[in-house]
């Protein structure tokens, strides 16, 4: 569908309109008198997103992010599905899955009597999706976008066995500093701790960052919180349908490595991912339908 097309069909005016971005790829613009938000078609992806009244954007985009057909960008929240980190049995899969680099096709959009704008997308497969998950299932995504950001990831099982689902949305949040930051909600809730070889850990108070951070809280449900003395705000995530979180943070050695960050980008994002990880994955019955939804708000600290 052309940008012509998908402006005569889904664009609201005043509120959404669709653009070629960097890289020759497709965006979803939405600014409304709440908030402002970016949504590349290429992953559902999201990159940006700022409430009105706030001066710094909540979701964090790296200022050297590359964009290309088929790759992953730097930031944002980029969807993890239908499995999250390595395949479990093909290495040669694409880690967390393939919904974040293929096209997706938008479906609906509305301008709601809040004044938030909606739109919904869903996963086109192709040849090389369906070779690497040969199962009858249905992905969409709705972004609602006003003072707050709600997204809603949902899996429909066409198959007529059971599947099994990992997710994640990989969240990148804007902050002020890595190491003047916490994250609360966590508070005595089992972790794997990835750089640690996997080992497991309970949280001890809140969480706090002064080296690499990489871990899954499994069996949660929690509101988190992320606490940013430098901006003045707290950014809270509140979650349905996930029972894992996951934070992450590459400290700049990782960061250098995976050069896409700059010089200090990572000290400027903190990723809390809602997911369905490890012992927490998705079991979706032949006919039925798993939801996760995420909405992020900020509080403002005098």
């Amino acid at each position: 569908m052309t940008l012509a097309d998908l402006n005569s069909r889904f664009g609201i005016a005043d509120q959404l309109k669709f653009i070629e971005g960097p890289g020759g790829l497709a965006f979803a613009e939405i600014d409304n008198a709440l908030g402002t938000a970016y949504l590349c078609l290429q992953g559902a992806h999201l990159t940006t997103f700022r409430p009105k009244d706030q001066a710094e954007p909540v979701v964090w985009l790296s200022d050297y992010a590359k964009f290309a057909t088929g790759k992953s960008i730097r930031g944002g929240a980029p969807v993890c599905w239908p499995w999250f980190g390595p395949h479990a049995t093909e290495s040669g899969f694409p880690g967390h899955g393939f919904a974040r680099t293929v096209m997706w096709q938008v479906t609906a959009s509305a301008a709601l009597d809040s004044g938030e704008t909606r739109i919904t997308l869903m996963l086109m497969p192709n040849e090389q999706t369906r070779a690497q998950w040969p199962r009858a299932t249905r992905l969409e995504l709705t972004v609602t976008v006003g003072a707050s950001l709600r997204t809603d990831l949902v899996t429909t099982n066409l198959d007529t066995e059971a599947v099994v689902i990992g997710e994640a949305l990989h969240t990148y949040f804007h902050i002020g500093d890595i190491g003047e930051i916490r994250v609360t909600g966590l508070e005595n809730t089992t972790y794997l701790d990835k750089v640690a070889g996997s080992t497991r850990h309970t949280q001890d108070g809140a969480i706090t960052f002064n080296g690499e951070v990489d871990r899954v809280y499994v069996d949660t449900e929690a509101t988190c919180e992320i606490v940013d003395a430098r901006l003045k705000r707290r950014i809270v995530v509140a979650k349905s349908g996930s029972r894992s979180t996951v934070v992450w943070t590459p400290w700049n050695e990782k960061a250098d490595k995976m050069g896409d960050f700059g010089p200090d980008g990572w000290r400027r994002m903190v990723c809390v991912e809602s997911a369905n990880a490890l012992e927490n994955v998705v079991t979706v019955a032949a006919g039925e339908s798993h939801r996760m939804s995420v909405e992020y708000s900020v509080v403002v600290d005098a």
